[in-house]
């Protein structure tokens, strides 16, 4: 991994991306229409040791299907999908809360991230991510999507005092 950490006190909101980041970007296409994909249990069992820091974490996602939602309930976290323009939605989550933009951890692993991740003070990618975007990442994690890319993100970026 590119050298990049930060302190958990530094970190006001961090945004996942869905396909590519909670998965490994493949959809199972049932032949009744619906679709299900593989997420990693270690990815649950770090967001919710995120949570214990006291850091809010949101799902941002385009895709509309009902996985995404369904996943963010059974983690305990905030899901905005559906979203065409990710960069607006993160300006206006941040103006409601008072946020700082440079305070923002965003993993992203395509070019439909880019322009939230410019946006934000601690861009992230995944190691499988596109090569546009990892060329405006400050780091890319050693996990492709899917294969524990928030665990990866707990162990290694973020330093913090661990009481384990």
């Amino acid at each position: 991994m590119e050298k990049c950490r930060t302190n958990a006190d530094n970190i006001d909101l961090i945004v996942y991306d869905f396909d590519g980041v909670m998965t490994d970007n493949r959809v199972l296409v049932l032949e009744n229409g619906k679709e299900a994909v593989f997420c990693n249990r270690a990815d649950g069992l770090a967001i919710e040791k995120i949570k214990n820091l006291g850091i809010p974490q949101i799902i941002l996602s385009t895709e509309k299907n009902k996985v995404v939602e369904v996943r963010a309930k059974k983690l305990g976290i905030e899901v905005i999908h559906g979203v065409s323009d990710k960069r607006s939605v993160i300006i206006d989550w941040c103006k409601k809360r008072d946020c700082d933009l440079d305070r923002i951890l965003y993993i992203g692993n395509d070019v439909n991230d880019l322009e939230a991740m410019k946006l934000v003070g601690y861009p992230i990618a995944p190691q499988d991510a596109s090569s546009t975007v990892k060329e405006i990442a400050k780091a890319v994690l050693n996990k492709k999507g899917g294969e524990g890319v928030i665990k990866d993100l707990f162990e290694n970026m973020l330093s913090f005092d661990r009481e384990e």
